[in-house]
């Protein structure tokens, strides 16, 4: 077995200007007879920031604070960008690996949490692009999960610390805190620990408050929420639940006046976050009388991008754990 020669960085991709949305929704949807008409909905929402997903612009970031702590820590490696659904695709980055001389590269994919479309889909996409590219494709191996790392828990849990200060200048408080994730149908859910490992990030995340020096305060320590967002597909297939929206109605109802919503379940503030947490989330609160703090999610945080790294050397020096 060849050594790691290469990094590969795995995403989903995002449309870049207004003529790339239609086709890029079209390649997402494709095989569920999703209509144009449908489509043309979603579409317009990318109007709302400049007609383009930031998701390829927050990778190339990523991408090169992946390869300036490489230089850092002397790791020899190329690195390289694939997406499932927008350029650059993966098939066409996975060649030009093959036509590099590239024999077995370790990938990174930008999902935390297991699930069929946060974990398997992107084992299989992995698959496909190497059976195009043939025999010369390096072998192509996805790094672990990484729901319940400290350089994934640390800086969230510093953004829920700094969204409670924020919220706590114009609040009474204390806040309740929500962390979000994209929720998916019951029957993925139940072939996969999604469930579990959100929970367990968002207790992570809890008991670290303290030690991230939030004020105690600003918030309940023994009261948080997990609730899903973004859903789709038919509506007689039953998904996780609560959604968001609905949650934040109930807890107006019950009295609840400030929330903190984490968006637990993205590395970076794309579309998911800033349309349907910014804006439609943040809409419905307004509506239920409650006062809204949405915390950022980890992007580049120095300490996110050295985990990366670190699950890299796990692999180089052959210490690598399951999870």
């Amino acid at each position: 077995m060849t050594a790691p020669d290469s990094f590969l960085l795995l995403s989903f991709g995002g449309p870049e200007s207004h003529d790339d949305v239609m086709p890029f929704l079209r390649r997402v949807t494709a095989g569920r007879g999703v209509p144009d008409e449908r489509l043309a909905v979603v579409a317009d929402q990318y109007k709302l920031f400049g007609g383009r997903s930031p998701l390829n612009d927050h990778n190339r970031d990523l991408l090169a604070a992946i390869a300036a702590e490489f230089e850092r820590r002397t790791i020899d490696l190329p690195t390289y960008w694939g997406n499932r659904n927008w350029h650059p695709l993966l098939e066409h980055t996975v060649t030009q690996m093959a036509e590099a001389g590239s024999r077995h590269a370790l990938v990174f994919a930008t999902s935390a949490f297991s699930s069929y479309s946060g974990c398997r889909q992107y084992r299989d996409d992995l698959v496909r692009a190497a059976a195009a590219v043939g025999d010369a494709a390096p072998r192509l191996q996805k790094l672990r999960l990484f729901y319940n790392h400290p350089g994934f828990i640390e800086p969230l849990t510093d953004r829920v610390r700094e969204a409670l200060d924020r919220l706590a200048e114009r609040a009474a408080g204390p806040a309740r805190l929500i962390f979000t994730a994209h929720s998916i149908p019951l029957s993925m859910a139940a072939g996969s620990d999604y469930e579990v490992q959100l929970a367990e990030a968002a207790r992570l995340v809890m008991a670290g408050l303290s030690d991230a020096g939030a004020n105690p305060a600003t918030y309940d320590a023994n009261d948080y929420d997990l609730v899903y967002q973004s859903r789709s597909g038919p509506p007689q297939v039953p998904w996780l639940e609560p959604d968001v929206g609905d949650h934040l109605e109930q807890l107006a109802a019950s009295g609840v006046q400030d929330v903190v919503v984490c968006p637990l379940g993205f590395v970076s503030d794309h579309m998911e976050v800033l349309y349907d947490l910014d804006t439609l989330a943040a809409e419905r609160a307004a509506a239920a009388g409650i006062t809204l703090e949405r915390a950022s999610t980890v992007g580049t945080d120095p300490r996110f991008v050295a985990m990366i790294v670190d699950l890299v050397e796990e692999q180089l020096s052959g210490k690598a754990r399951l999870r």
